[in-house]
């Protein structure tokens, strides 16, 4: 039998990429750049190269007309102009779900992933699914309103998903979708502040902080949380910020944390994700070309997200390979 041909013969899963060029929710300028920077360094042609089907739909724009949002209890910058982004990519990645399609959104600061969750879930509450979410990052992203020290709302997207009160406005009367807390992993965390500890704790956020990591083993905690999800017969959404990894290999990011994620350890979590078959859609956050190194962390970046859809160093059938439609619920 000619494994190799097989592998090349399987289905491929159609991807909608979405630039989100958002910047509003950071603290420093420069995020609305990542989805140019991430085109430039090839993304789309290497996923194409690897046999997806692309549908990219360009670059979202911020609407002139923004939502009228209610005052806040707290610090939240940019709400108006967070709460219009929320419910574009809400709408658009809640539409290409329904169409059959993988989400791949390009950021932008990791506020967007407000919006882009958000319609995940709405999806996959409409289709009995359990929503899980995977997110990669340096800091736990669960301040609200009340509690964040800086106000820049791309500090706040966990919490508002997770629903934690003071965020109601972003999306107002517009549909929205949940994750339940626990359901949302956090992965790879160093840096927490002090309210969001407490929050954490009392919400039961399963938090895996590079210490876990260091004691445990990033394969075996991987394992645990692909193995809930299957179990569930759920659907994972990955939120990758590029401070997942080690700012040595990724600078191009406005809040750096030392003691990230190795070049390895990144690709096995992505090559973990591809083989379990259970990823439904991604986030590619925070990447800040104008910090970067002659495009260090977007090449980095590229080759990480190949990983999660089947680039392999030795080609081989695999589960989500065989099974490339199961996500079509």
């Amino acid at each position: 039998m000619n494994m190799q041909g097989n592998f090349e013969d399987l289905p491929k899963q159609k991807l909608t990429i979405i630039g989100a060029p958002i910047e509003e929710g950071a603290g420093r300028l420069g995020a609305l750049m990542g989805p140019a920077a991430l085109r430039t360094a090839g993304l789309i042609r290497t996923l194409e190269e690897l046999g997806h089907p692309i549908e990219d739909r360009g670059d979202l724009c911020l609407p002139k007309d923004l939502p009228v949002v209610p005052p806040v209890a707290g610090l939240a910058h940019h709400i108006e102009k967070i709460a219009a982004w929320s419910r574009m990519l809400s709408n658009e990645t809640y539409d290409a779900m329904k169409n059959g399609s993988f989400p791949v959104i390009l950021g932008g600061d990791h506020s967007l992933s407000m919006g882009s969750v958000s319609g995940v879930a709405r999806y996959c509450k409409e289709h009995n699914r359990e929503l899980f979410v995977l997110w990669l990052d340096a800091h736990s992203d669960f301040n609200t309103p009340a509690t964040s020290p800086s106000g820049n709302m791309h500090g706040m997207s966990a919490a508002l998903l997770c629903g934690e009160p003071g965020l109601e406005g972003v999306f107002g009367d517009e549909p929205r979708g949940f994750v339940k807390p626990e359901n949302l992993h956090l992965f790879g965390i160093r840096s927490i502040d002090s309210t969001e500890r407490v929050l954490l704790r009392e919400r039961g956020i399963d938090v895996i902080d590079m210490r876990k990591i260091d004691e445990f083993g990033i394969s075996r905690l991987m394992r645990g949380i692909i193995d809930q999800v299957q179990k569930a017969n759920g659907v994972l959404h990955v939120s990758f910020d590029v401070d997942f990894i080690d700012p040595s290999l990724a600078p191009g990011v406005g809040t750096t944390v030392p003691g990230g994620a190795t070049y390895r350890e990144a690709h096995l979590v992505m090559e973990m994700l591809h083989d379990s078959g259970v990823v439904g859609s991604l986030d590619v956050v925070e990447l800040n070309p104008f910090l970067d190194e002659r495009g260090k962390s977007a090449l980095i970046l590229v080759d990480l997200v190949a990983s999660i859809f089947g680039r392999q160093i030795f080609d081989k059938p695999t589960q989500a390979d065989q099974s490339a439609a199961a996500l079509n619920v």
